[in-house]
């Protein structure tokens, strides 16, 4: 695995990415001009509801993006211990040994990452296979992997198929299949969506567990706002492809300034607050058209409803992205 120290140095930087899906009719700006880093040993977190393009962006990352039917644009250049990469420009040799040895993926159902027809062996033994070719007896780095990601009896669970697998159990062993490659960043795709409330908390410890034990840095996509609270250093709120708010993970539930982070907030449950009915948030996404004018949010947001009889900015302009307080950025007209 990497030891490295922890330090603050930029591993993954992201500029200026644009990603545009082609229909039969139109250009649909899925991920709209969208900048933020990664630094080593960092745990990042992408929050946003269904649709805003995080899964985009983070697939994206790996190239993973069929580029029959996208186009994407901007930089993404990854600073490895081995070299810097300009991800968008790679060759296809280059990416099979930057997938998995350099960058790793979870996805967020295991039951359908896990191949039925081979048990946890070969397809662990496969992984480390391709990316660390040196290493002679795979089995006994197998049963390590296994071990690490806190699965019991792991020369038995070897032998398993993973249908005889529970779903935290499948979710552990894709775990230990990223960590094969000893990768320097894990992007980690609503992991625990499928489990149930208990083992979420599980691969969670486990992802910061991981995390603080060898300093790999992990891109963390999801839609609650509960697991970042416990899991992340830094948060990005996205919404409708645009990166709305950016800060430190105090920072965002302390001091949040995007009206739309303000609404995840109030919308999120919380034990004890004597809460009955849970706020929303009215309305529906806007258009993701290229064509579209103003801020993405403004239809659904009470700032733009209350100040729309003395400015029309929030129709009429994009807003430019404000840093409003120590690493602290914001994308609205009236977040100052």
């Amino acid at each position: 695995m990497i030891n490295a120290k922890r330090d603050s140095s930029i591993l993954l930087k992201v500029s200026n990415l644009s990603v545009d899906f082609t229909t039969s009719s139109q250009n649909v700006s899925v991920v709209e001009n969208i900048s933020f880093n990664v630094n080593r040993g960092e745990i990042v977190a992408i929050v946003g509801e269904s649709g805003c393009g995080k899964s985009v962006t983070c697939l994206s990352i790996a190239k993973l993006i069929d580029d029959s039917i996208s186009s994407t644009s901007g930089s993404i250049v990854l600073t490895s211990v081995t070299g810097k990469y300009e991800i968008l420009h790679l060759n296809k040799k280059t990416l099979r040994s930057l997938r998995g040895g350099k960058i790793a993926y979870v996805f967020q159902d295991p039951a359908n990452s896990l191949n039925p027809v081979f048990k946890v062996k070969e397809q662990l033994c496969e992984a480390i296979d391709e990316h660390n070719p040196d290493i002679v007896d795979t089995e006994a780095r197998a049963t390590e992997l296994l071990n690490l990601v806190g699965i019991s009896d792991p020369s038995y669970r070897m032998n398993s198929y993973p249908c005889q697998l529970s779903g935290g159990m499948q979710q552990r062993v894709m775990i230990a299949m990223a960590l094969a490659g000893n990768p320097e960043i894990l992007i980690a795709d609503e992991p625990t969506t499928a489990l149930d409330v208990t083992v979420q908390s599980q691969i969670l410890s486990l992802l910061k567990e991981i995390n603080q034990r060898t300093q790999m840095s992990i891109l963390f996509v999801t839609h609650n706002l509960g697991i970042v609270a416990q899991l992340a250093d830094k948060v990005l709120i996205m919404y409708a492809g645009n990166i709305v708010e950016s800060a430190l993970i105090s920072e965002i539930f302390n001091n949040p300034r995007h009206p739309y982070t303000k609404a995840l907030l109030s919308s999120t449950p919380v034990l004890g607050s004597g809460k009955t009915i849970l706020e929303s948030i009215p309305g529906s996404v806007c258009s993701f058209s290229k064509d579209y004018k103003g801020c993405r949010f403004a239809q659904r947001c009470s700032l733009s409803k209350a100040i729309a009889q003395t400015s029309s900015e929030c129709t009429l302009l994009i807003p430019n992205d404000v840093l409003v307080g120590y690493n602290h950025h914001c994308k609205c007209h009236f977040c100052i």
